[in-house]
């Protein structure tokens, strides 16, 4: 029933179709690079975050450094990086892996003005510290200046792209944009392309907050009300709903998983004593398989420590909602967005 709810969706949204889009040019394929050196006393180490990246790329695509990158993006490109904000200060998207991508684009003939890093929350992205880290003639957008609890407001936004499900917060259901969620003009109009630069975390109401959430979340307006209570929860199909949107799943081409750093609980802010040292990054074209991995990992974290699976445990003090949905990733799944079945998932984990 979940899926049919996501796959009802209205979608107004038109985008070039390419054989870039989700689940992209390796569906299935996830590259797990793990360095017990990435962190020193907490920090990220870029001595040993360099090869990592170039590890990743080369096992992901087949290819060397240089020529990994200009698979996916040419002269001309306008590359968006979508960075994860949320956690801040403690774990989030990193300045080292940032770098390293900014590197890879240079390599593949991209100009730094046509290079665009973006969350969509100005605030947020400002806080983080991203606007520090982007490099000379890189440009940085957001969709609005910050957070707030009714997210109608669709300056920022382009009206001619969105999903309507027949969902809406408690007590707006009269008013004509509370079923809709448009997609940011970041997305629309800026860039022809996107990586996607996200981090490893459980999250209360979704269960993980990985590749898929960081674009269902951040790329569009109205996203409350996929949890507007610790009952009314539906990020299950809410999240499939609108990665499937055209816009974004053209365009997202590359999916870097910041899980140097995790959060087992809590999600998704990062309190100390729930974060742990995973000290590994994952390369995937398809978020799907990439998420399925990461919530294995999530789960493997919390067993290991005592706790139950996402899927077999209710809420507690810092997890408060009544069950979390990890089962977003599976329906994205069936939807087409990427490979669910662990047994088709081609997972590679690399220890250097």
């Amino acid at each position: 029933m979940l899926k049919n709810i996501a796959a009802a969706a209205q979608v107004n949204s038109k985008t070039d179709s390419s054989k870039l889009g989700m689940p992209g040019l390796f569906p299935g394929r996830v590259i797990g690079v793990e360095d017990k050196r990435s962190l020193i006393s907490g920090k990220y180490n870029a001595e040993a975050i360099g090869p990592m990246m170039q590890r990743g790329m080369k096992e992901l695509t087949g290819a060397d450094w240089a020529a990994s990158w200009r698979l996916f993006f040419q002269k001309g490109d306008r590359v968006g990086i979508k960075v994860n904000p949320v956690g801040a200060p403690r774990v989030i998207s990193d300045v080292t892996v940032l770098h390293q991508i900014l590197d890879g684009l240079a390599l593949a003939g991209v100009a730094a003005k046509d290079i665009v890093i973006y969350d969509r929350y100005r605030r947020q992205f400002l806080n983080a510290g991203f606007n520090r880290w982007v490099r000379d003639g890189n440009r940085i957008s957001h969709a609005v200046e910050d957070y707030e609890e009714v997210q109608l407001d669709i300056e920022g936004y382009d009206r001619d792209h969105y999903v309507e499900l027949p969902l809406t917060r408690p007590g707006y259901d009269k008013d004509e944009r509370a079923r809709k969620s448009f997609a940011s003009k970041f997305i629309t109009q800026q860039v022809d392309k996107v990586i996607n630069l996200c981090v490893l975390k459980e999250h209360q109401s979704a269960g993980v907050t990985l590749a898929l959430k960081n674009m269902s979340h951040g790329f569009v307006n109205n996203v409350a009300r996929s949890h507007a209570s610790i009952t009314m929860n539906s990020c299950n199909s809410f999240i499939p709903a609108i990665v499937q949107m055209p816009v974004i799943r053209n365009k997202v081409v590359l999916h870097v998983l910041d899980g140097v750093k995790g959060v087992y609980n809590g999600g998704p802010s990062a309190r100390p004593q729930f974060i742990w040292e995973n000290n590994t990054i994952y390369f995937a074209t398809d978020p799907v398989a990439v998420d399925h991995v990461g919530w294995r990992k999530i789960d493997e974290k919390r067993v290991a420590v005592g706790m139950k699976k996402l899927m077999e445990d209710g809420p507690d003090k810092f997890s408060t909602f009544v069950h979390r949905q990890p089962e977003h990733v599976e329906i994205a799944g069936a939807l087409g967005l990427g490979v669910f079945d662990w047994n088709k998932i081609d997972y590679r984990q690399i220890q250097l």
